[in-house]
């Protein structure tokens, strides 16, 4: 059991409670004393049981305390929301006043830092579209052989094609998944990497804020916190974007294998009809299925990019109008949740074996 903690992942736990406040927030109040009870625990249920296969006492107390715990999680951020936002108004109307004399200084301070991360950000996207290419010509090269064997075996008398068929499907199969689980591995660590880069320019940031900021620093702080939490979310959102087209990729190219497994059953005589298009349209197929995965993953990059700025451009007019967005506070709510769940399940321990 000793090992089941560590299957309950923090940001998971988060993510479905944070998902799951957010749609509470949207019903009518009468609604919500029906929904509370009933639904979180389905969700966290959920979680829990395809994290932990196995029924063990501490599966059993996580369960049993997380509901209490996500209850009262949530009367504490109907607290927290209004009190944030009021603070967060309040803040922003107070840097507005204190840089003003500067605002020349300010704009020409977030424009440099907009122009660095640019020239940072432009390698990694480059950098995105070179792995992607190489690992989808990786995976090109490695299924091409399968194309010129089955034409091959098309040769062979039919009892010998039926009985190699299946075999050579499984083959085919696990070329694509050892194929698709590298190319995921090729790609995961560029959103690191693009993530350690978003916590420098935005402490990049502070330092080129601050001397205009001294009595006011708290503010300035929390509205660089809440954009680095914008910021870090965009990475893991490339991260779950990459490995999305990934697996996608793979859905594309496992039907090939299911075709030929089905064909294998075929009797000897449709047998050769019903492979001889496929074994000319392999190579066509996963030549397309794979260009389609260029087109959607390489510009992934560059959009990353693109919302980095977008974001340092928001904090510019924040700064300028002195006015809050309408859902400000609710990047500093997310956190708060983050921490909490991470705070209770450290609490809650594994039996020991």
């Amino acid at each position: 059991l000793a090992g089941a903690r560590a299957d309950v992942n923090p940001d998971e736990v988060a993510s479905v409670l944070w998902k799951y406040f957010t749609e509470l927030g949207s019903n009518a109040k009468e609604t919500v004393d029906q929904l509370q009870q009933a639904e979180i625990t389905k969700q966290l249920n959920t979680l829990l049981e395809t994290k932990l296969q196995s029924a063990n006492l501490y599966a059993e107390d996580l369960q049993r305390r997380l509901v209490p715990f996500a209850t009262q999680l949530q009367a504490r951020l109907a607290q927290d929301s209004q009190r944030l936002k009021e603070q967060i108004r309040q803040e922003l109307a107070e840097l507005r006043a204190k840089l003003a004399p500067y605002a020349d200084e300010v704009h020409q301070q977030i424009s440099t830092n907009i122009r660095q991360l640019q020239a940072k950000m432009s390698p990694y996207a480059e950098e995105l579209r070179s792995q992607v290419d190489r690992g989808a010509g990786e995976l090109q090269r490695v299924l091409e052989p399968y194309a010129t064997e089955l034409r091959d075996r098309l040769q062979d008398n039919a009892e010998s094609i039926q009985a190699s068929l299946s075999p050579y499907a499984d083959r085919l199969q696990q070329q694509i998944d050892s194929g698709v689980e590298t190319l995921k591995e090729r790609l995961a660590p560029l959103a690191d990497e693009l993530k350690a880069q978003v916590g420098q320019s935005v402490e990049e940031l502070r330092r080129g804020l601050s001397p205009y900021a001294q009595e006011v620093q708290d503010g300035l702080n929390r509205q660089l916190e809440s954009l680095t939490a914008q910021m870090e979310r965009a990475a893991e959102e490339l991260r779950a974007r990459l490995a999305a087209s990934s697996e996608e990729l793979r859905a594309q190219l496992s039907p090939l294998a299911q075709e030929l497994r089905q064909a294998a059953g075929s009797d000897a005589e449709s047998l050769r009809q019903r492979l001889a298009p496929l074994a000319q349209q392999l190579d066509e197929r996963v030549g397309q299925t794979l260009e389609a995965f260029r087109q959607q993953a390489a510009p992934f990059g560059e959009a990353f990019g693109r919302q980095l700025v977008e974001r340092l451009e928001e904090v510019r007019g924040k700064l300028d109008s002195g006015t809050a967005g309408v859902e400000d506070h609710l990047e500093l709510l997310e956190k708060e949740v983050r921490d909490k769940v991470a705070a209770f399940l450290s609490t809650v321990q594994p039996a020991e074996n």
